[in-house]
């Protein structure tokens, strides 16, 4: 069985993410191989739509395979840069996709999972859908597209989502605008039934149903206040500051890569600006510098390697976090700039 699954049924191009035991985590690969497949299918006659979705039940992709990526820095490799580099490509080229592009966005859907789904045109959620990107907490930042994402979502949602690492719900995901529809996991079947037949929009008009509502959108208003500042340090105190809620979303900052966190907040204010491509492109930027930094390397180490969730971060604090260090970030790469993400 391949790693990623091919079918053209019914004028629908169905791509299959199957590495179940792994939740469906991107290879270098396997993102090459849905790249080819697209531009492929996208002057093919036959094939009217792109459905997207994961193999198992537990979820559509949790982003990319983060322990050979991991293995990678620490030999001092660079094929996980050549992986992002194909990876971010594919991404732009899902965002201006000429056909429609379903993507069942069911289960965890993370990072990576994020970048080859919530681009698309018809963004679908369920019950169980659990959506995130997790990367301040391992040292990183939010790639894909993330930031371009969650930089346009509804006043400071994105921001507190990306920094806090929160996991959304399908109902969050829509009122964040990283997803058009809910339907009921059960009716998933019912939906690819549809799909057989019908276009993309008349299928889920068939089998989708009102969201239940969002706890974000509830926040809302604690949380505009609290993040509307431009310096992580700023968001902290008034956070401290406020109901419970926003206390206990400081707690969760503080025990995130000082880094990473002043470099995900200019990078979110950065995109609010950009286009998809533009942010790509300063999303690379940052993976370059951050693969290469101790921050990333000890982040997975903590979390994921030996799992003691004590990362030993340096700068330790944020004070020690000087702007010199976060604009080498956002520095121009040269002839190792990201090629390829404009049409």
């Amino acid at each position: 069985m391949s790693d990623v699954e091919f079918v053209v049924h019914s004028g629908l191009g169905r791509i299959t993410l199957n590495r179940p035991k792994a939740l469906n985590a991107l290879t270098h690969d396997m993102a090459r191989a849905v790249t080819e497949h697209l531009l492929e299918w996208a002057g093919d006659p036959a094939v009217r739509a792109v459905v997207v979705d994961g193999a198992g039940d537990r979820g559509l992709c949790a982003g990319g395979d983060i322990r050979s990526i991991y293995d990678d820095a620490r030999a001092g490799g660079a094929a996980s840069l050549e992986f992002w580099a194909d990876e971010y490509r594919m991404n732009a080229l899902i965002g201006r996709y000429p056909k429609p592009y379903v993507a069942i966005m069911d289960g965890i859907v993370m990072g990576g999972g994020v970048g080859i789904s919530a681009h698309g045109s018809h963004r679908v959620v369920t019950d169980r859908s659990r959506i995130a990107m997790p990367e301040v907490g391992i040292g990183f930042v939010p790639d894909v597209g993330g930031t371009f994402l969650l930089s346009h979502t509804p006043g400071q949602l994105g921001t507190h989502t990306a920094l806090t690492t929160t996991q959304l719900s399908g109902a969050d995901a829509i009122h964040c605008g990283l997803a058009d529809v809910f339907v009921p996991a059960e009716r998933l079947p019912d939906l690819f039934d549809a799909l057989a037949t019908r276009t993309p929009d008349a299928a889920l008009d068939l089998v989708a149903e009102e969201p239940p509502s969002s706890s974000l959108a509830a926040a809302r208003e604690w949380i505009d206040h609290c993040y509307q500042p431009d310096t992580v340090d700023e968001i902290l105190a008034r956070l401290r500051d406020g109901v419970e809620a926003a206390v206990s979303a400081a707690k969760e900052i503080e025990g995130k890569s000082p880094t990473a966190l002043k470099v995900t907040l200019r990078a979110l204010r950065s995109a609010a600006a950009m286009d998809l491509p533009a942010t790509l492109i300063q999303e690379y930027r940052i993976s370059h510098r951050a693969f290469g930094s101790a921050e990333f390397a000890e982040g997975v180490r903590a979390q994921i390697i030996d799992k003691d969730r004590s990362p030993h971060w340096s700068p330790a604090t944020l004070a020690e976090v000087d702007e010199q260090l976060v604009a080498s970030y956002f520095a121009d790469l040269g002839d190792d700039e990201l090629t390829g993400v404009r049409a």
